[in-house]
């Protein structure tokens, strides 16, 4: 039997998704009809309807709540990562995989705290924000999260374009790639009316291919077993591999994916009145996202050790990139039965797509979210892709005959994106340790903690990157003076928001404390 105290969380529940159930005015990131139905396979009777205890495992279940995880996966295999592998195992050989290693844990703690945010409140991240915070600090959220993701998608079509422009044999420029790229909005929205297992089985064949791709590259490369073992094991770092290793834990937090996550969990359909069917459905999603991750990190080891053996300690290390990899490895292991070049830009071509359809997706909810649009979706996917198309076909016309200036591009989109990071983190930590919002399944003081010292790891660690990167940008007074005002600005608001979660959450344990005297 419940206790009075789980009775009364119970009844908080359902209260508190009646009135959401009621709003069918707002925005939100699926309509009942778009949702996979769950409930009903393997069920039990109607007693546990209040019941606080997840019903038993299910095989079945599992494949039915499976997807999210993948989609979410994405991020963490997009050209920007295949980037940073490679230039992590080309500069410091093996010794950086134990780090990969446990920056994809973290990676998959962030996601699960999201998921849990969706799935317990069943909404998602930025429609809390959008509830939580003043019209400005919203707004500026909303900004900061779209500049992110316009990086991220500038990013992903062109290592999309480089991938056509190299199966094309050079006869299709970097420009005409991106706009092939753009057309894969279409597709997506196409898929999307079939419902979304069928968008779903899209990324699961997408990935697939990466991962069949960059596995007959470590088959052609044949790097060495010991030293990958060794190299995930044993933490080696030094003053040499630094920038490399502040890369590899920069590029695993996705701002927009931290939002995408929390949405992407509400297309099954979940009653959160119920305890017990929260718990199993955070208990499905954990699994499949861990899973998810697992290949990911697999498929990110891959390509490491696959330029590791092949050009630690050359000259090329320092010189290579997306757009020369595949050459470079031409060269160095020569045609084959099916040349290494083409392999490499087919698994490339696979992970910009996925990513970018990702990124559209990461858009509607980002879009819809903030600002309470209640437009199609097809509009608001379209208006995510022009966001992100337009600039990218500018840079493409720009620098399509340099690949150095593409390489300082890079550069510049991942100090956009590092800068967003904590806009994610900070609204998903405060929000998630919210008793208010979340009820029974807010975080404990334990993870709290782990948390917070993991979110202080991940934007410490992108604050060296912006430091070292400003610092060898430039210099004057101008210019200084303005990387100053940006940087105070920047850092108040980080006050901002960790000083008003914090608040919130006192004022809320002194209202309880005084319910509970008054009692």
């Amino acid at each position: 039997m419940p206790s009075h105290e789980e009775e009364q969380q119970q009844r908080l529940l359902a209260e508190r998704s009646v009135d959401l159930y009621e709003e069918d005015e707002e925005e939100t990131a699926y309509d009942s009809t778009e949702k996979v139905h769950v409930i009903g396979v393997d069920e039990g009777n109607e007693a546990d309807e209040y019941s606080t205890k997840a019903p038993p495992f299910s095989w079945r279940k599992l494949w039915l709540f499976t997807g999210p995880g993948f989609l979410m996966s994405i991020a963490f295999l997009d050209p920007g990562n295949l980037e940073g592998d490679l230039q992590s195992g080309a500069i410091a050989g093996y010794s950086l995989l134990w780090l990969l290693l446990w920056a994809t844990v973290i990676g998959l703690l962030v996601q699960l705290l999201s998921a849990r945010l969706g799935v317990a409140t069943g909404r998602h991240l930025a429609e809390l924000c959008r509830e939580e915070y003043p019209t400005w600090a919203r707004l500026l959220l909303w900004i900061m999260t779209e500049l992110a993701l316009i990086g991220a998608d500038i990013q992903e079509v062109i290592g999309s374009a480089i991938a056509i422009k190299i199966l094309s044999h050079g006869v299709l420029p970097l420009w005409a790639g991106v706009i092939i790229t753009a057309l894969d909005c279409f597709i997506f929205l196409f898929l999307e009316n079939y419902g979304v297992r069928k968008l779903e089985a899209l990324f699961a064949v997408l990935i697939a291919i990466m991962a069949l791709s960059f596995a007959w590259m470590f088959g052609e490369t044949k790097p060495s077993g010991i030293e990958l073992l060794i190299g995930v094991v044993v933490p080696k770092l030094s003053s040499k591999t630094i920038k490399q290793a502040v890369g590899v834990v920069g590029c695993i937090i996705m701002p927009h994916n931290v939002f995408l996550h929390s949405a992407l969990v509400q297309s099954r359909e979940i009653d959160n009145r119920k305890i017990g069917r929260v718990r199993e459905a955070l208990t499905y999603y954990s699994i499949e996202s861990g899973a998810a991750l697992t290949v990911s990190f697999i498929i990110n080891l891959f390509v490491t050790a696959v330029f590791a053996k092949a050009f630690y300690g050359t000259e090329q290390a320092n010189n290579i990139g997306l757009g020369n990899a595949g050459q470079y490895l031409e060269e160095k292991y020569g045609g084959g039965l099916f040349p290494i070049l083409y392999i490499w830009a087919i698994g490339l071509l696979a992970a910009g797509q996925s990513s970018t359809i990702t990124g559209t997706y990461a858009g509607q909810f980002i879009m819809g979210g903030f600002l309470n649009l209640r437009l199609k979706k097809w509009m608001r996917a379209l208006i995510t892709r022009s966001c992100a198309i337009i600039p990218t076909l500018i840079v493409a016309l720009v620098f399509d005959t340099s690949e150095d200036s593409l390489d300082v591009l890079n550069e510049w989109l991942n100090v956009l994106q590092s800068i967003q990071i904590p806009f994610a983190l900070i609204p998903l930590l405060c929000l998630v340790a919210k008793e208010e919002i979340m009820g029974i399944f807010k975080i404990g003081a334990a993870l709290q903690v782990i948390s917070w010292l993991v979110a202080a790891l991940v934007i410490v660690i992108n604050g060296y990157l912006l430091v070292d990167f400003f610092s060898a940008e430039g210099s004057g007074v101008i210019f200084t003076s303005v990387v100053f005002i940006f940087t105070a600005a920047y850092v108040c608001f980080i006050v901002y928001l960790v000083a008003r979660g914090i608040n919130f959450s006192k004022w809320l344990g002194k209202t309880n404390m005084l319910t509970t005297t008054g009692n």
